[in-house]
């Protein structure tokens, strides 16, 4: 398909666009769970401690969010697809890195620099797909496809990371980055063009402290998982993240040319979408952290077994996802979203019962086809909401945004489920505790759901009822030439 980007620009070919965008972005989201089934063997050949086990995946983390904002404001005032160059450059050669390591410190740089690559690339492809695709249906299908690798992607990641674990290296994982990341860079420089920039100067006083206030923040979060909230390095750092974030929204509203739009954050749609994205992620981190486990130490399984064992909802979750544009249509985009946080929630409600004695179909893979389900139906309409009447020029903002409430979800997720758990008696036998702790967490992650579904009703649906009467109201009046509206039904 090959079509004008905007009118007065040489024909380009979306097809191929779109391909490049969910290829990269899938192979970003892929990394972050791909590291899980290798851990154990991780340790044993690099010699890591368990503290210093967890910032294989915190030294990731922590650049990830504490650069996404910086980043997604960049694209737009430097240029999208020069960006995604970058970002694709850093991520293959840190990827390199990652499966060339000789030792832990070697290993926790190079996933710290693979974490950098992932903050540009995660919000700019998004970006690139928002200004490619023009409102209707082609950007909705586009939305569902991204959000379907979203969806995916993650539990992708364990599969390939059990096989390779099991049949080559952990090493394996990230090699296959190599092939993937060039075959990208190629087809990014071949078929995307640049893209219009935002004029003006670069927003420096937001930049240094939306970076390091995200970054402090998201280190305290990680910090909390490992230390306990009491203590002086959780409260400190969640302490500084909270000030130099508070001077950022001081900054930001003084600013000419933000680095964050606060107008971004005027619309309840916008606004309660990145909220509910980052209940809805802190779920889904709890729900493979929890479950892998389960799988290996209740069940018994090896890393692929449990890898191959999430199949009943990522094969579901693409089935629905790959049909959730024809649906929002039909029923909404609102109605499409609650009606996947609901299936969402009843699976991960029904996994919270599981015991030693959990029949893996009846009692696992059934909720965890509703799981499939509901995020098949929730990631399309949530990122449409996300960008919710974005002009062009604050594209890379959002999705910046968008990013950023994914990946705070994903960690505080986490630190607040491990709290929960805390108090599992470290005495008792690995079946037992490992059963106790997984049905905390997942009860835990069920809370999440139910919280997300509150905002989905309190923030979200006023919202949209509002933008469907005010587009009903001038429908017959002339669209300003930069809007990026989400064409989706919102009832």
């Amino acid at each position: 398909m090959s079509a004008p980007l905007r009118t007065g620009t040489p024909p380009v070919h979306k097809t191929a666009i779109l391909s490049i965008i969910l290829i990269s972005f899938f192979m970003v989201i892929l990394d972050n769970s791909i590291i899980f089934t290798g851990l154990p063997v991780i340790q044993s050949t690099m010699g890591f401690s368990d503290a210093g086990l967890a910032w294989v995946q915190d030294a990731y983390t922590l650049t990830f969010g504490g650069l996404l904002l910086l980043a997604a404001r960049a694209a737009d005032i430097l240029g999208r697809r020069r960006l995604f160059v970058i970002g694709l450059v850093i991520f293959t050669v840190a990827s390199m890195l990652v499966g060339l390591a000789w030792d832990a410190p070697s290993m926790i740089a190079a996933r710290a620099l693979q974490g950098v690559g992932s903050a540009i690339v995660a919000p700019t492809s998004l970006a690139l797909l928002t200004a490619t695709f023009d409102e209707g249906r082609e950007r909705s299908r586009a939305v569902a496809l991204y959000a379907a690798v979203a969806g995916i992607g993650a539990s992708v990641g364990l599969v390939v990371g059990g096989a390779a674990v099991e049949l080559v290296s952990w090493r394996a994982g990230f090699f296959l980055n190599l092939p993937i990341g060039l075959l990208m860079l190629f087809l990014t420089l071949r078929f995307i063009p640049e893209l219009p920039r935002t004029p003006g100067r670069f927003d420096v006083p937001g930049a240094v402290t939306s970076t390091l206030g995200t970054a402090a923040l998201t280190f305290g979060i990680i910090e909390s998982s490992l230390v306990g909230w009491e203590s002086a390095r959780t409260v400190g750092s969640l302490v500084a993240g909270l000030v130099l974030l508070t001077v950022f929204v001081v900054l930001e509203r003084r600013a000419a040319q933000p680095i964050v739009p606060l107008r971004l954050f005027a619309s309840g749609v916008r606004s309660g979408s990145y909220a509910v994205r980052l209940l809805f992620m802190g779920a889904f981190m709890g729900f493979f952290y929890y479950t892998t486990q389960f799988f290996q130490v209740v069940l018994g399984w090896n890393a692929l077994q449990a890898g191959l064992g999430f199949l009943p909802m990522t094969v579901v979750n693409f089935a629905v996802a790959m049909a959730v544009t024809p649906v929002m249509r039909r029923i909404g985009a609102f109605t499409t979203l609650a009606l996947g946080i609901l299936s969402t929630l009843a699976g991960m409600a029904w996994l919270s019962t599981l015991d030693a004695d959990t029949s893996f179909w009846i009692g696992m893979a059934v909720p965890m086809a509703l799981i499939g389900i509901g995020q098949g139906l929730a990631l399309a309409p949530m990122t449409d909401f996300g960008i919710h009447g974005v002009t062009s020029s604050d594209a890379g903002a959002a999705s910046g945004l968008i990013s950023m409430a994914q990946q705070l979800g994903l960690s505080l997720g986490l630190a607040v489920l491990v709290a929960l758990t805390a108090g599992v008696p470290d005495d008792a036998a690995a079946v037992e505790r490992t059963t106790d702790v997984a049905r905390i967490g997942l009860t835990g992650a069920a809370g999440m759901l139910v919280v997300a579904l509150v905002v989905v009703f309190a923030a979200i649906l006023p919202g949209a009822t509002s933008a469907r009467r005010t587009a009903a109201q001038r429908q017959d009046a002339p669209e300003p030439a930069d809007r990026l509206r989400v064409a989706v039904p919102v009832e």
